[in-house]
């Protein structure tokens, strides 16, 4: 496609998080015009403010494996578990929970790992590339990341060391000895870990993203606050968009709204099974000097980074859909946890729930609709929205502008449900 044609061609992407912003972005590199609509300011309250800031190329192992649906039953019970369900939605997930069952076995798992792995391995380069543009000094670390456990039996952690390492990620086994040189401040209840020395984290990424979509509009784009609530097509198959106070008609659109974008995907017909996993956190206010970079512990399932807002406590998987409130219980379980690992936490902040948008096989949809050559996808990216934010943005503009790609994109597409 040429520059002149590209100039005159009008994109409308929906969602203003970090992957609406890095495929707006990537669009305008390639002279689109690009319009963003969300009903909210970018970065206000979504997954891509309240994640765990993590940036996690090692992470291709996903939770459809054999050994997790011998293990559920144990997290639903347990107390302090990562795993929770909220009953009344129970019904609306069983046709999901089926298919993910079928997509726990040992090929299965393989084939997702494979494929996550292939854009893992370009996630971080592809930020690199964006944060060339803007000043992201004192914002992202590089320090690695910890997951450690107390088992002291290996073979609950064999599984995605050996896949991780079949795959190539760097990982670095540590000794209780090790993790305390590392993490003095953690109470000593570990027997082993392992450190992912190439990830990083953001130390705000509500700040990063801000950065990003302010880069958006200085080069020429436009926001629109608003409610999308219907997609329709015009006779020659462009995307209209009626929202809650206007109507818009682009060349081509881009879903690219989460855990929302089922609402709009069901409109045309299209069947994906999108559900979301409900994340919570809560902030421990100056006392991010307690840890030098993010850990995770693998027993509870919840995850500290250090932030600029503090100690960030993230974790547990419930599903329960868009509507049911916060579960005062969840974010309980999430400061009791923390002081199991640092007993001198004092009272927590800020109180958040957000959505992470899941598929039953854990890959993201990234491509066309099936239906519409000129409607394209990017979302269900699971725990890794934000880590996967600048190549999903880069392969989808490049999709958007014809250009090849040099990837395997078929596993991705959206084709695959029917």
């Amino acid at each position: 496609m040429s520059g002149d044609v590209q100039l005159k061609s009008s994109v409308g992407v929906i969602g203003a998080g970090i992957q609406g912003v890095c495929i707006a972005l990537n669009l305008i590199k390639k002279g689109f015009k690009v319009t963003i609509i969300d009903r909210d300011e970018p970065g206000k309250s979504s997954a891509s403010y309240g994640n765990a800031g993590h940036f996690s190329p090692y992470a291709s192992l996903s939770m459809n494996r054999p050994d997790i649906l011998i293990d559920v039953p144990a997290m639903l019970l347990s107390t302090t578990g990562p795993l929770a369900l909220k009953w009344n939605y129970v019904p609306k997930m069983i046709p999901w929970f089926i298919k993910f069952i079928k997509n726990c076995s040992k090929k299965k798992m393989m084939h997702t790992a494979k494929y996550m792995h292939q854009i893992l391995d370009l996630a971080l380069p592809a930020y690199d590339e964006l944060f060339q543009e803007i000043d992201v000094s004192g914002l992202v670390e590089s320090k690695g990341i910890i997951y450690f456990w107390t088992n002291k039996d290996l073979k609950s952690r064999e599984l995605e060391i050996n896949v991780r390492k079949e795959l190539g990620v760097e990982q670095k086994l540590l000794t209780p000895h090790e993790i305390h040189d590392l993490e003095p401040h953690i109470k000593k209840i570990y027997h082993r870990g392992v450190l992912y020395p190439s990830a990083k984290h953001a130390r705000n990424p509500g700040k990063i993203l801000l950065k990003l979509f302010d880069l958006f509009l200085k080069r020429g784009g436009q926001f629109k606050r608003e409610n999308v609530l219907t997609i329709n097509f015009s006779a020659d198959n462009k995307p209209i968009i009626k929202t809650n106070l206007n109507s818009y008609e682009f060349d081509k659109t881009v879903i690219a709204c989460g855990a929302f974008s089922k609402k709009l995907t069901d409109q045309t017909s299209e069947k994906i099974p999108l559900d979301t996993e409900r994340g919570y956190h809560v902030h421990f206010k100056g006392h991010d000097h307690l840890l030098s970079r993010p850990v995770i512990f693998l027993n509870r399932g919840f995850g500290i980074t250090p932030m600029e807002q503090g100690l960030r406590v993230v974790g547990t998987v419930e599903f329960g859909g868009l509507n049911n409130p916060l579960s005062k219980k969840r974010i309980t379980n999430l400061v009791n946890n923390a002081k199991y690992l640092f007993p001198e936490l004092p009272k927590h902040h800020d109180e958040w729930l957000g959505f992470r948008p899941t598929l039953p096989d854990f890959l993201p949809v990234l491509g066309p609709s099936k239906k519409y050559k000129n409607l394209f996808y990017s979302f269900g990216h699971h725990h890794l929205g934000w880590t996967l934010g600048a190549i999903s943005g880069k392969i989808i503009a490049g999709m958007i502008a014809g250009e090849n790609t040099n990837l395997n994109l078929s596993p991705y597409s959206s084709s695959r449900f029917s």
